[in-house]
């Protein structure tokens, strides 16, 4: 081809660039293409606010419902110093409203007057967890309550002798008999499940940033709008912190200096080693000190962790955002608008409870595989013969644990690596709550035919 050929071919193609690039342009500043662009906008940040508002009842498991007489019995109970051995402390003792129903202390001090091994964990909104304790090592609130009693760094006294301090009380003995009308007696039992449900009415009280998520544009300011934009977007906070509570309930290795095994020691699980439950942000301007050993004092500090003081291990979670660079403008809108979660009174807790049994929310599938993906199985509840066999896929690109805690059926598949299937039998007939022990909330329910 010569050369005056190619130049002409050369101009066409620069002349019908530019009319592309013209036309691009114009385009680009239409008011249409403007507009469906902040509509699209508009509609992922409704979409965003949609997913942290608050539930409209409480969830309590079906061996324990509630009832406004167990409710005030565990709170009586929860605020009773004779539950330690020596009357000094109470369970409100460690854990204050006025706090985030912590203590403000990097850790916590028991009876004998030791630092305990790990800081005094938040407890609002737990009705939406399951396991229990930094590391998850208690199933549920019920078990828990027995952990801190007869612990010898705590209240250092055996169950059996609280529960014949109170049975010799004779208002003690009415208070339980009210709550407990079916099985009226006082004993460990209702002594836990009484606590467990006064504990399941700790729902963090409504703040700004609940307001704006209503719809009032004006609760939050310009920074911390921006703040939380950041926190559901660059800055990834929301990987784990996320729904109404600000956590996915979920055990993740944050990169935090130390030889705690948490999770792992639990699970006796490699993949877990370093990993602590997400604790939920509400009221978090008042539950200072930060993290599983109270090592950082303050919200700046927690954010410079993010930014530079990650310690690199193989067991990192997957969620935990990598390479995090921020102004010190973005820092200063993510501290904003985590201001916006704390009540700006004295916190109060609900007058009346909705309250809702825990299970399935829908019909069972008869399906026989199931999958896994951003943390969630796909469906969450299904239907098998007896003696049916279940397949679950993971397509997530976390690692799993899947597990089932039955009397009938004791199943753990150990690490459930991205891509890997676990395969379960089912013998016997009943129903069944499949989960994962690194996230939790990730919840099957299989129901086997008799």
């Amino acid at each position: 081809m010569g050369a005056p050929v190619r130049m002409r071919l050369a101009a066409a193609a620069l002349l019908a660039g530019g009319v592309i690039g013209a036309a691009a342009a114009t385009l680009l500043h239409s008011p249409i293409l403007q507009a469906a662009t902040a509509a699209r906008s508009t509609d992922e940040l409704a979409a965003l606010k949609a997913s942290f508002r608050r539930p409209p009842a409480v969830p309590f498991p079906a061996d324990n419902p509630f009832s406004e007489q167990k409710r005030a019995l565990g709170e009586a109970l929860f605020h009773d110093k004779r539950l330690s051995i020596d009357g000094s402390l109470a369970c409100a003792s460690c854990h204050e409203r006025g706090k985030g129903f912590a203590d403000g202390k990097m850790q916590g001090r028991g009876v004998p007057g030791r630092p305990l091994k790990r800081h005094t964990p938040t407890l609002w909104n737990l009705a939406w967890s399951s396991p229990v304790f930094w590391d998850g090592r208690a199933h549920s609130l019920e078990e828990q309550v027995a952990g801190p009693i007869e612990s010898p760094d705590e209240m250092a006294q055996p169950l059996a002798a609280v529960v014949a301090r109170l049975a010799a009380d004779p208002a003690m003995v009415r208070a339980f008999t009210q709550a407990f009308p079916e099985a009226p007696r006082v004993d460990g039992s209702n002594l836990a499940k009484a606590i467990a449900t006064y504990e399941r009415t700790f729902v963090s009280p409504d703040t700004r940033f609940d307001r704006w998520i209503a719809g009032d544009e004006h609760a939050l300011t310009q920074n911390e709008v921006a703040g939380f934009r950041l926190f559901t977007g660059k800055a990834g906070c929301v990987k784990c912190h996320s729904g109404f509570a600000f956590t996915d309930y979920a055990f993740h290795d944050i990169g935090l200096p130390g030889e705690d095994r948490g999770r792992g020691a639990v699970l006796r699980l490699a993949a877990a080693e370093h990993a602590f439950k997400t604790p939920g942000l509400r009221e978090i301007a008042r539950s200072a000190p930060y993290m599983h050993d109270g090592s950082l004092a303050t919200l700046e500090d927690v954010l410079r962790h993010y930014v530079s003081g990650v310690a690199d291990r193989p067991t990192l979670s997957k969620d935990l955002t990598r390479g995090l660079k921020l102004s010190n403008a973005e820092r200063a809108d993510l501290i904003a608008f985590l201001g916006t979660l704390t009540s700006e009174g004295e916190p109060v807790l609900p007058d009346k409870i909705a309250a809702v049994k825990i299970g399935p929310s829908g019909p069972a599938e008869q399906v026989s595989t199931v999958s896994q993906d951003d943390k969630a199985f796909h469906p969450t509840h299904i239907a098998l013969p007896r003696g049916g066999r279940l397949w679950i896929l993971n397509n997530d690109t976390r690692t799993h644990n899947v597990r089932i805690f039955d009397p009938g059926l004791d199943f753990d598949s150990g690490a459930q690596e991205p891509g890997e299937t676990v395969e379960i039998a089912f013998p016997a007939a009943g129903s069944f709550l499949v989960f994962c022990g690194i996230h939790p909330k990730m919840e099957l329910y299989v129901d086997v035919a008799r």
